[in-house]
């Protein structure tokens, strides 16, 4: 008699794929956010092969607040290029033009809170009823509250106490007009599944996620990038230093880690050993105590 043995990633690539497919059932013009980052790209491969041979059937969509790291702008576009995919880019920097966002002033001055508004602004005038993001729940506090579909009303407000039931993986995706939904299909895996999966799967990632030689700051307990977003104030001394980015974000708040692991099998030799989350370097996550959450009632994904 033939056995078949399921490992914990096809369990979690067959509840992801079926995610995705049911997204694109239920929803007429569903968009992936994709950042560039580890789990949009798990993400977008898990999607090319819930609808192999055929294309990707929803629009790629980033929010690029013009604070990014130039690996990963470079990285997004020789990735969408390859899948085929179509992709919407929203400018915070025209959001900022047109008067609906306010750029932060000070010494720590950051355009991440000012996706949402351009988030929205790219929902409404491209027509998209679902966003497809790449949330966990292992992520942060605020991210565990989530389900898969996550309902946001006319406003892109999340309400955590408003959402649906979803039993039996039946998920209810009906809503009013100019309502939306932001769906994850990765909610129930961990960093150490991605890590594990993109070894599986050869997944190409971009070279900020292993170690390099690169001149960073130590402000307020992270490592920031010496850049043209981020330059040393008085008292600050750059050093040249051996870093990956266990996140990516916008250079201005995504902190280094000093590490030596240069390839995946070092990653998640790393990884394991870590007991601070992926975000801990998150400067942004540091403004409040819930700060994702404040966000993500603001609309961010």
């Amino acid at each position: 008699m033939r056995t078949y043995n399921v490992t914990h990633l096809n369990q979690l690539e067959s509840e992801s794929i079926f995610v995705l497919r049911e997204t694109a059932a239920q929803f007429e013009r569903p968009c992936l956010l994709f950042s560039g980052g580890k789990d949009s790209i798990v993400m977008a491969h898990l999607a090319a092969k819930a609808f192999s041979p055929a294309r990707i059937p929803f629009h790629f969509l980033h929010v690029d607040t013009g604070h990014n790291f130039s690996e990963t702008i470079e990285f997004r576009d020789r990735f969408v290029e390859k899948l085929g995919a179509q992709l919407v880019v929203g400018l915070v920097q025209d959001s900022i033009e047109r008067g609906t966002v306010q750029e932060e002033t000070g010494p720590d001055a950051s355009r991440n809170g000012l996706q949402s508004v351009t988030l929205l602004e790219s929902i409404e005038r491209e027509g998209f009823d679902a966003c497809l993001g790449g949330g966990r729940r292992d992520e942060e506090k605020a991210r565990a509250k989530e389900r898969f579909f996550s309902h946001r009303d006319a406003f892109g407000q999340w309400d955590p106490k408003n959402q649906r039931p979803e039993l039996w993986n039946l998920f209810n995706g009906k809503m009013s007009p100019g309502e939306n939904f932001r769906v994850f299909p990765l909610s129930n895996w961990t960093e150490m599944d991605i890590w594990q999966y993109a070894r599986l799967e050869e997944i190409d990632l971009p070279s900020l996620y292993f170690a390099h030689e690169r001149e960073v700051v130590d402000r307020n307990g992270s490592l920031l990038a010496v850049s043209e977003f981020v330059t040393p104030r008085e008292g600050e001394t750059p050093v040249k230093d051996t870093v990956r980015f266990r996140t990516i974000g916008d250079a201005t708040c995504t902190g280094a880690v000093r590490s030596e692991a240069s390839s995946l099998d070092d990653v998640i030799q790393e990884v394991a050993a870590s007991r601070i989350t992926e975000r801990g370097s998150r400067a942004d996550d540091r403004r409040s105590e819930a700060a994702m959450e404040d966000r993500k009632k603001q609309g961010y994904f």
